[in-house]
């Protein structure tokens, strides 16, 4: 009797043992006691996962014990996760701007005078103005993908940089 009190649950045979007398008995309880909308043959399984990580520091006297707890604590943190999955759900982001229509109209004007001054612009300035402050590549980078050198590619964001201000009121990158 006390060889079973100290058996080694990780080895396969135990477990199989433990498995096999309780795994019924876990999913049961946890279908009864939370029913059927939560997945209790997924949280009995995650209890023998949990046990089989811990197999070293749990005897086979508490196993049982062990199991019932643990897949009783996953279950209330799924409860949990769904109470904050449904509290999300009714908590819906607001659908409005505090932006006037003005500010709106403005805005998408703005955009359309700057898509035209891109499109007037030489395709090499062009080309390299958006790899630059569009795709933040590194002057050396776009020298290597255009096969100029970086002194080319700086002229070319430079100039392009100088229309897009003539062209635009208030332009300004970072």
């Amino acid at each position: 009797m006390s060889k079973d009190l100290s058996e080694n649950i990780c080895e396969e045979a135990a477990f199989e043992r433990v498995y096999n007398k309780y795994s019924d008995d876990v999913h049961n309880f946890l279908y009864y006691k939370y029913g059927a909308q939560y997945n209790t043959r997924d949280k009995a399984q995650e209890a023998f996962i949990k046990l089989w990580d811990n197999c070293k520091k749990v005897t086979f006297a508490k196993a049982k014990s062990f199991l019932f707890t643990v897949a009783n604590n996953l279950m209330l943190n799924e409860i949990k996760h769904q109470k904050v999955v449904l509290n999300y759900q009714k908590n819906k982001p607001k659908q409005y701007t505090n932006e006037t229509p003005e500010f709106i109209l403005e805005q998408e004007q703005y955009l359309e005078k700057y898509k035209n001054v891109l499109g007037s612009l030489k395709e090499e300035q062009r080309v390299a103005f958006l790899l630059s402050k569009v795709e933040g590549k590194k002057h050396s980078e776009i020298a290597d993908m255009l096969g100029v050198t970086q002194k080319v590619v700086e002229y070319r964001i430079y100039t392009a940089f100088n229309i897009l201000k003539k062209e635009l009121e208030n332009f300004k990158i970072k």
